[in-house]
């Protein structure tokens, strides 16, 4: 029997940050993740490579943080933040107390430093070889993270997808085949009625069948949804052919039901589609939950104290119940043995898991374990030797193959076409993390943003040719743009979750002012009106705050 195998899927995304505040929120969440974050992926990358250990992983970088990553401001942003943290940890090195964690700091900082230089500071370029060579997939995303199953239009939907993959191709110099949806969120063909503003119930096309039509061949979904799947058709090594799911219900092995086994998705009868990624509970949960994971060991690093408000970390987790005047100092010789105990654990545990399935289902399995790319390093201190010791531990184990959701497909083709309900991997694996009450306004605000755009793209394909119409051609292309970051599923999450609350509710107006006044200005400009001289200062501010997605394709609204 062919190895059972390991998937991890890390997701990389920062919403649009870039100009936009700098500490506590803003720009400074930028620099933290690439020095906490993707840095010592691509170290980690380098490390594996230098072993020639072939353990690929699939990592996404949604098309807005891409946008980024190549800022014309991002390299020498980071240049500072890092000087900034190397400076820090020489002032702390004065203190006897805090002098060898310190000296840590002050090597790793330096050390990412000569990192950048050796870059020229294009982390994306770094990333991209990498994919080439075959030691990493890079996935994409919706532009600017959009909400699949609430938005409003499935022109809304193809408007995030395509100009996602656009954005990943103009910097990867490739278009990905996979995709990270943005909050795992997922609808199923059929009717569907907006849970705000409009009453009429319209029938939706299923977001399988819009990924499938712009090349997406394989996407993540959070394991309910698949454990309430109808399974639509088996693949016995032949042409696919339709099954009665409720007879086939009753077979003893529910092979469409399980996460341990990728399955093509169509939710409109077919019998193919794109290949959806179950998240494996348990695994998953072994790692990020501080809980009752490894993050939450004593021993680790403590994430949320700091010295002086921004500084660096100097205490460790101790208890998860303490307040933060009760953490001890952080003893960085002491977790060396922690991490690889953790990884030897987590490496056995995945082998167990698929011998035991192989043995039960005839077939080999699969576990995939999607996370939040800032979950380590950036959370959990210690998360990048965390996974490098892991990967380094399933690439000794038999029965294991690990790959990349690329890999997968091609060496243990699904076996099932199944049809997913709606849902996401938020809390209660529905939409209500956003989509509150209390947030019921920015959904209106954005079905009403939807509907405008439409209106003026529909308007302005009629207008006959000029130089009214060529501006309004323009200004829409800035609307769309404004559309994209003001649909950022960011916003609501940040509200719901009450970090940053204030600062999501204005990025959300200040998109949704500028869009209002790109669309006037196009209206004006397709009547034939001069715009006003405050208008014009307007949209230059707009266009300088708001650098990202020049050339959004407008032909996917339809």
């Amino acid at each position: 029997m062919k190895p059972g195998g390991f998937v991890l899927v890390l997701h990389g995304h920062m919403p649009w940050v870039m100009r936009h505040g700098r500490w506590p929120h803003g720009e400074h969440w930028l620099y933290e993740a690439a020095a906490d974050v993707y840095l010592p992926l691509l170290e980690l990358v380098d490390e594996l490579d230098r072993e020639s250990i072939v353990a690929p992983f699939s990592l996404g970088l949604t098309p807005v943080l891409l946008e980024q990553l190549r800022h014309p401001d991002f390299a020498r942003g980071l240049r500072r933040f890092l000087e900034d943290r190397l400076r820090r940890a020489r002032a702390d090195a004065a203190d006897a107390s805090r002098r060898n964690l310190a000296r840590h700091w002050e090597a790793r900082w330096s050390r990412q430093l000569a990192h950048l230089d050796a870059l020229g500071g294009d982390l994306v370029a770094a990333f991209a070889a990498h994919a080439l060579a075959g030691r990493i997939e890079l996935l994409s995303s919706f532009a600017a993270h959009g909400y699949a199953a609430l938005l409003l239009h499935d022109a809304s939907i193809r408007g995030q997808l395509r100009a996602g993959l656009e954005v990943s191709e103009r910097h990867l110099g490739f278009r990905p085949r996979g995709l990270w949806l943005p909050e795992c969120s997922f609808r199923p063909a059929g009717p569907w009625r907006p849970p705000v503003l409009h009453g009429d119930e319209r029938l939706r096309r299923g977001v399988d069948a819009i990924l499938a039509d712009e090349g997406v061949s394989h996407f993540v979904v959070d394991h309910h949804l698949v454990a309430r799947a109808r399974s639509e058709a088996l693949h016995e090594g032949g042409p696919p052919v339709r099954v009665d799911w409720e007879e086939h219900d009753r077979s003893p092995w529910h092979a469409w039901r399980s996460p341990m086994a990728a399955k093509r998705v169509n939710t409109e009868g077919g019998l193919d589609g794109p290949v959806a990624f179950a998240r494996h509970p348990e695994l998953s949960e072994q790692v990020w939950s501080a809980d009752v994971g490894y993050p939450g060991d004593p021993r680790y690093l403590e994430f949320h104290k700091r010295k002086d408000g921004d500084g660096l970390r100097y205490w460790r987790v101790t208890d998860r119940k303490a307040d933060l005047g009760g953490k001890a100092p952080y003893d960085q010789a002491a977790v060396h043995e922690v991490v690889r105990a953790h990884a030897e654990h987590f490496a056995a545990t995945v082998r167990d898991r698929l011998a035991r399935h192989a043995e039960q289902a005839g077939r080999p399995g699969l576990v995939c374990t999607p996370f939040d790319a800032e979950l380590f390093g950036h959370w959990w201190h210690e998360g990048p030797r965390f996974l490098l010791e892991a990967l380094r531990a399933l690439h000794r184990a038999p029965g294991v193959q690990v790959e990349s959701m690329a890999g997968h497909v091609a060496r243990l083709p699904p076996a099932t076409t199944v049809s997913l309900p709606e849902g996401s991997w938020g809390e209660g694996g529905d939409h209500r993390v956003w989509l509150e009450p209390e947030s019921e306004w920015t959904w209106e605000a954005a079905y009403r943003a939807e509907d405008r755009f439409l209106g003026l793209l529909h308007q302005a394909r009629g207008a006959p040719e000029g130089l009214g119409t060529l501006r309004a051609w323009d200004l829409l292309r800035k609307a769309a743009r404004e559309l994209l970051l003001l649909q950022a599923s960011d916003w609501n999450f940040v509200v719901h979750t009450g970090g940053a609350a204030a600062y999501g509710r204005q990025r959300l107006c200040e998109h949704l002012g500028r869009f209002d006044l790109l669309c006037t200005m196009c209206a004006d400009a397709l009547a034939g009106r001069e715009p006003a001289a405050w208008e014009l200062q307007a949209e230059a501010m707009a266009d300088a705050l708001d650098l990202c997605f020049p050339e959004p394709p407008l032909d996917a609204w339809g």
